[in-house]
């Protein structure tokens, strides 16, 4: 990704000195050139397209901010009822991300969702405990967290 992204950078100065016009302006356009022939060429690259790479931390970012007001507004019906009708409990997380920091990455998202908290991780790193402040469903719970949080983060990572 760093070697598109310098590819990209040395083709927008390349942009700059042929049109003789060193401005804000003409780099940002040099900069859509390169995009556009790096775009073409990007089966000539081992790693996949940079762009793509951005749009799934763009995603992710994204997917994490709308989860985040979406369980502070869960949470916020709780505390504002007057009588509690929670069902906490601990569900096992099978896990498909394999690197150290995917894992780590996955557990802070848990984490910092208000409701849900990371207990502990097993030994060989493939299944995280959760408590969750209110579960229903453990199967539902599991999906949920599988096909947002772990999904947007194996697109970032591969």
């Amino acid at each position: 990704m760093s070697f598109q992204i310098l590819l990209n950078v040395i083709i927008a100065l390349l942009w700059m000195f042929f049109q003789n016009a060193w401005s804000g302006l003409a780099f940002s356009k040099g900069y859509l050139v390169g995009i556009i022939i790096l775009f073409c060429l990007r089966r000539f690259f081992p790693n996949r397209f940079y762009i793509q790479k951005l749009v799934a931390i763009v995603y992710l970012l994204l997917l994490f901010l709308v989860e985040l007001l979406k369980a502070n507004y869960s949470v916020l019906k709780e505390v504002i009822r007057p009588t509690l009708k929670i069902q906490p409990g601990i569900f096992a997380l099978p896990l498909e991300v394999e690197k150290d920091w995917e894992i780590m990455l996955l557990a802070n998202m848990i984490t910092l969702t208000p409701g849900t908290l990371v207990v502990d991780i097993s030994d060989d790193n493939s299944v995280l405990y959760i408590h969750a402040m209110h579960i229903d469903d453990v199967h539902e719970a599991i999906d949920d967290i599988k096909n947002s949080f772990e999904k947007a983060i194996m697109e970032v990572s591969r």
